[in-house]
């Protein structure tokens, strides 16, 4: 897929999209008022018994030190992919899309995409390189990284490989193995063209960084001068905490927009220079096969996408008649969600939904819209607009452009089938 700014083989669909009415009207309408009669159960002298965990003491502040969830969520976890990679250590942990609330993901469900295992970091022993066309090569230790002026900014990170198994056909039922490779948080760093300043830049000759980690892999990628003197930050902090080891504790790079792999994880060393690297995770991986069987490199930017996270594949949908919210999350790489619309029949109509603030940069936001499942088959769909003007395509349309081959930059339309048994199925059309 090519730029927005780029006519030529540009993906898009035509936005006609019909406004929904307002909630209220949705509810006093016929169909609203049979799902608000099936959401009122009749109360009883039964329902004000005291239950057994009102009679006694509960358990004493702090009984753990660090919160844990209830034990009643203990099934919503980060989940591997039976046989998606070969060994545990370079392996994928999905998060449970279809759980979550809002647009900030819980730091012990963000997804995980490892290369050589989860280092142990001492981080009064961590230091960062920054070296290459600069003025004065430095080495910083975390105290000095922490010391800087700090920024906290939302954002989405996305592997490069989301939706990847969905190329050629359906390879997985629910969504957290569909979409579960996108996390959103609250990062809290140094701007990258902070620390690139303090060491004296030569950016008259600088075009690219190569990042490299801490990992046993040393897994490196280049990033473009542009995206580190914009948005880049070196970050420490995540939700409120120190990032987790499985997030690259105590230092990563975060690039905005980005495909994940460049927001390098456990980050020790930044070099200068002025042209790519073409390292292994940019040459033999994280590149595009297209339908000629060529391979396109540097694809860093995640298109516009979304999809609906309930109901979702997996789910039984209740009785006819019943009112849920369809709800999902959408994102860009290249900035705002303007619009996302929401389709029951498979495409052939789409009204608009709901965008929940924040409605934040380069991060994910919550739609949501009214519906009244009637007891027939539905194909439920979203597509997201971004502020340039990106539609995101269908699976025909980017199958037109980039074939069935490729593992990488699947933002195609994500199609839900509800069976007249309110069983939910994930197909493709």
């Amino acid at each position: 897929m090519t730029s927005p700014k780029q006519a030529p083989g540009r993906i898009v669909a035509a936005p006609t999209a019909v406004q929904a009415p307002s909630r209220r009207r949705f509810l006093l309408g016929a169909a609203g008022t049979a799902s608000a009669a099936a959401l009122s159960a009749k109360a009883t002298a039964g329902d004000l018994a005291v239950p057994a965990w009102s009679r006694v003491l509960g358990q004493p502040v702090a009984a753990n030190p660090y919160g844990l969830p209830s034990p009643f969520e203990a099934n919503i976890i980060r989940r591997q992919s039976p046989g998606l990679t070969r060994t545990n250590e370079s392996s994928i942990a999905f998060a449970p899309l279809q759980n979550l609330f809002g647009v900030i993901t819980p730091n012990g469900l963000h997804f995980e995409r490892d290369h050589a295992g989860r280092p142990e970091i001492d981080p009064q022993q961590h230091r960062l390189l920054i070296h290459g066309l600069v003025g004065q090569p430095k080495i910083y230790a975390m105290d000095d990284v922490m010391r800087l002026p700090s920024v906290s900014r939302i954002h989405f990170l996305e592997c490069g490989a989301n939706t990847g198994m969905e190329w050629g056909n359906v390879a997985v039922p629910t969504v957290q193995f569909t979409h579960g490779m996108v996390s959103g948080a609250e990062y809290t760093g140094v701007l990258l063209s902070t620390v690139l300043e303090d060491v004296g830049i030569d950016l008259k000759r600088a075009r690219y960084i190569l990042a490299e980690g801490a990992d046993g892999a040393s897994l490196t990628r280049t990033i473009p001068i542009a995206m580190a003197l914009d948005d880049a930050l070196l970050v420490y902090g995540q939700n409120g905490e120190m990032l987790r080891p499985e997030n690259g504790y105590p230092l990563r790079l975060i690039v905005p927009g980005v495909q994940g792999v460049s927001s390098v994880k456990w980050l020790r060393r930044l070099e200068i220079g002025d042209q790519p690297w073409h390292t292994r995770e940019e040459t033999l991986h994280y590149s595009d096969l297209m339908p000629d069987g060529s391979s396109r490199q540097f694809t860093w930017i995640q298109e516009a996408k979304s999809v609906i996270t309930s109901p979702s594949g997996g789910m039984t949908l209740l009785d006819p008649g019943t009112y849920y919210e369809l709800t999902g999350l959408a994102w860009s790489g290249r900035g705002r969600i303007k619009r996302v619309d929401i389709s029951t029949d498979g495409g052939r109509t789409w009204r608009t939904a709901q965008l929940q603030d924040p409605v934040a940069s380069k991060a994910l936001t919550r739609f949501r819209a009214d519906w009244v499942w009637d007891g027939n088959p539905a194909l439920l769909q979203s597509r997201c607009v971004d502020e340039t003007g990106y539609v995101q395509p269908a699976l025909k349309q980017l199958r037109e452009v980039r074939g069935t081959r490729s593992i990488y930059h699947n933002n195609a339309i994500q199609t839900w089938q509800v069976l007249a048994s309110g069983e939910v199925r994930n197909v493709q059309t």
